[in-house]
């Protein structure tokens, strides 16, 4: 056991592992063809209490970021990309129940708990990436409503989710300090997304535009302060980075094991893959790397736990996993030949998947620029 894991976290991976290999998995395939998970999958993850596991009763289990960890590590270890749950869970509720007011979790929080309500945040808009203080979707007071127009793209859940939380600005003149969080609720008049949009990987993942066209937001849907939106995205950046780098330590290992049991048994000019030493170099190298990625992640999980992560590690963190992940299974699919570039493939799957790391979530220019702030 690592030392991180508590025996309760090992009891819910127990727990988890069986509803994935029951309720995802069998179907995964098929929400790939799909472009988008079917949304009874919340509803049945909900009830068996695998969504919001890191909040306190009644908005979510009542867990920590452990729990969330175990979740997150499951669904890398089968590669099931298309499951939003760590973004609805671990990236979307955090923000209302630390910003919300008590009105406001009350009537999101409990519902996305239940998986009757999914959640997916709006910040990247055609033509700004992660340079947040460019936002130029549009939000203007008027009395008690604020005027919501514009446009964001790339958004994970944006066909499923019921709810989006928009980053908005609110003062046109303030830049990084002129951002608003506003919740805009499926069925609002003006809200209208576009048709899901076409990836090389992420199949499942529903990711969609979205639209913004008068949209009036009550004031009482706007998350925390005015103008205050960019710390708020600032301060739980760290937690999404390290959900990155959670699933790509979890994902090198389950397709390292996979690797050296398909060079065991593939057979070259008389004797297995795995018996010549350049593959058990290979091999040992990516183990190596591994195990040092997973010390390092489970370091950042251990001080998350104790509320002590700052963005610079997080950065780190994501930063050297999802590298390592695109180096190594690349040269994991190179061992597969053939086979592993075929569509049907997973480790062929896995790695067009995670080619995305580098990017969401901060760029990695983005991520060894934090780091490189504090040399």
């Amino acid at each position: 056991m690592r030392r991180v894991m508590r025996e309760d976290h090992e009891q819910l991976r127990e727990q988890f592992r069986r509803f994935v290999e029951a309720e995802i998995v069998p179907f995964h395939a098929q929400w790939e063809e799909d472009g988008r998970v079917p949304p009874a999958l919340w509803a049945k993850a909900g009830a068996l209490g695998f969504l919001c596991t890191t909040l306190p009763e009644p908005y979510g289990q009542g867990g920590d970021f452990g729990h969330a960890a175990v979740l997150i590590e499951e669904l890398a270890r089968v590669n099931a990309t298309g499951v939003g749950f760590s973004l609805h869970s671990e990236v979307v509720a955090p923000y209302l129940y630390h910003y919300g007011t008590p009105e406001q979790r009350e009537r999101w929080l409990p519902r996305m708990a239940a998986g009757e309500l999914i959640g997916a945040i709006a910040m990247t808009e055609p033509g700004v990436g992660s340079d947040l203080k460019a936002v130029r979707t549009s939000a203007r007071r008027e009395g008690d409503h604020y005027v919501l127009n514009g446009q964001k793209t790339y958004i994970s859940n944006g066909l499923n989710a019921g709810l989006v939380i928009v980053v908005a600005r609110t003062d046109p003149a303030g830049g990084s300090r002129g951002l608003s969080l506003l919740c805009v609720e499926e069925g609002m008049p003006g809200f209208s997304r576009g048709p899901a949009m076409r990836k090389i990987g992420l199949l499942g993942q529903d990711t969609a535009e979205l639209f913004f066209d008068d949209v009036r937001v009550p004031c009482s849907h706007r998350l925390g302060e005015e103008h205050q939106g960019f710390g708020y995205l600032m301060h739980q950046l760290a937690q999404e980075r390290l959900v990155i780098a959670v699933r790509a330590a979890a994902s090198i290992e389950a397709f390292l094991q996979r690797t050296i049991d398909f060079t065991r048994e593939r057979q070259v000019f008389g004797q297995s893959l795995f018996d010549y030493q350049n593959t058990r170099f290979r091999l040992a190298d990516a183990r190596a790397q591994a195990t040092m990625l997973r010390v390092f992640v489970d370091d950042c999980l251990a001080l998350h736990l104790r509320g002590e992560l700052d963005s610079e590690r997080a950065a780190m963190a994501k930063l050297n996993g999802s590298e390592m992940q695109n180096r190594l299974l690349d040269d994991m699919l190179q061992m597969h030949g053939g086979h592993g570039y075929m569509a049907e493939s997973g480790i062929g799957r896995a790695w067009v998947d995670a080619r995305v790391a580098r990017i969401y979530g901060g760029s990695n220019e983005i991520m060894k620029e934090i780091v490189a702030r504090g040399l």
